[in-house]
């Protein structure tokens, strides 16, 4: 039975069935299309159990064309509450607009943008990509593809005192990109009272905690690119507590009381064209790159 065949009588049993629904039960009619629904099944099935060719792979397409109440399959993108961020873009936000582009929510609950901001390829994580030649924000000469911590509703931007309550940050992060010429960048930072309290930073291959340039404290001596790790900052009575890789001992310990503070996470590029020194280097496919794996945030 050729497959055209087969298609043609499996839609006949179909409108049959559709019809049957619609007679009585007690009617002649309903037991006549009853007895010639069967027969047709009985053929179909015979003659497609015994073409050794045929497979379940020939079901005709209408069968598969039944809607269902199962909504359509999506794309998913990792499992992260962007609900208190809003998003630094290393894009120009308008033609006639050095600012970067700042996206805020509700947008940005299901905003992507290739290759500055988008879910990996296995849907885990987030890509942040800053290249040197992008706009910065009015206090920087750096580029950035970043969050920054807002109200819960995403609308106002969010400060905390680390003298009150507990704030605390979980990244779990990886850096897969840094400039050619100048390889640095920030993949993570608390900011307040106008100044970096402590920054995750990357110079060469030293991966460590800064504050002002100055290295608080050694995480990595000799980090590979794309290698995964995990910073939690806890910040609470006047102190914020550093802790790598899940070490349930904290790695630094900042004493600093401040008043209005807030967590950044992503790719702040510490480099720009006049720092890559080559016009050749000033260019879209030079950057900083940062993937996020995990990322939560807690104010109690």
């Amino acid at each position: 039975m050729s497959k055209n065949n087969f298609q043609v009588t499996l839609f006949y049993v179909i409108i049959n069935v559709l019809i049957l629904s619609s007679i009585d039960m007690n009617s002649k009619k309903y037991l006549i299309l009853i007895g010639i629904s069967l027969l047709f099944i009985g053929v179909a099935l015979f003659v497609f159990s015994s073409d050794g060719k045929q497979s379940l792979d020939t079901i005709p397409s209408i069968l598969k064309s039944i809607p269902t109440n199962k909504p359509p399959s999506q794309s998913s993108s990792p499992s992260f509450d962007l609900t208190g961020w809003k998003l630094t873009l290393p894009l120009m936000s308008s033609a006639n607009s050095k600012d970067p582009l700042e996206i805020r929510q509700p947008e940005l609950a299901s905003y992507q943008i290739n290759p500055w901001f988008r879910a990996t390829s296995d849907k885990k994580g987030f890509v942040f990509r800053a290249p040197v030649n992008a706009p910065t924000t009015a206090n920087s000469t750096y580029p950035r593809s970043e969050l920054r911590e807002m109200t819960a509703d995403g609308k106002d931007e969010f400060f905390w005192s680390s003298k009150k309550g507990t704030h605390t940050l979980f990244i779990e992060e990886a850096i897969t990109a840094v400039p050619k010429n100048k390889k640095d960048v920030v993949a993570g930072q608390i900011h307040g009272d106008d100044d970096d309290l402590i920054v995750i930073r990357l110079e060469d291959n030293k991966l460590f905690l800064a504050r002002s340039k100055k290295n608080l404290a050694t995480l990595d001596d000799n980090y590979v690119l794309g290698k995964k790790f995990t910073i939690k900052f806890v910040a609470q009575n006047g102190k914020i507590l550093t802790y790598y890789n899940q070490n349930p001992k904290p790695i630094y310990t900042l004493e600093k009381k401040v008043d209005q503070a807030y967590f950044k996470v992503g790719v702040y590029t510490q480099s720009n064209c006049e720092t890559e020194e080559s016009p050749n280097l000033c260019s879209g496919d030079n950057y900083g790159e940062v993937v996020i794996y995990q990322l939560r945030v807690t104010h109690e």
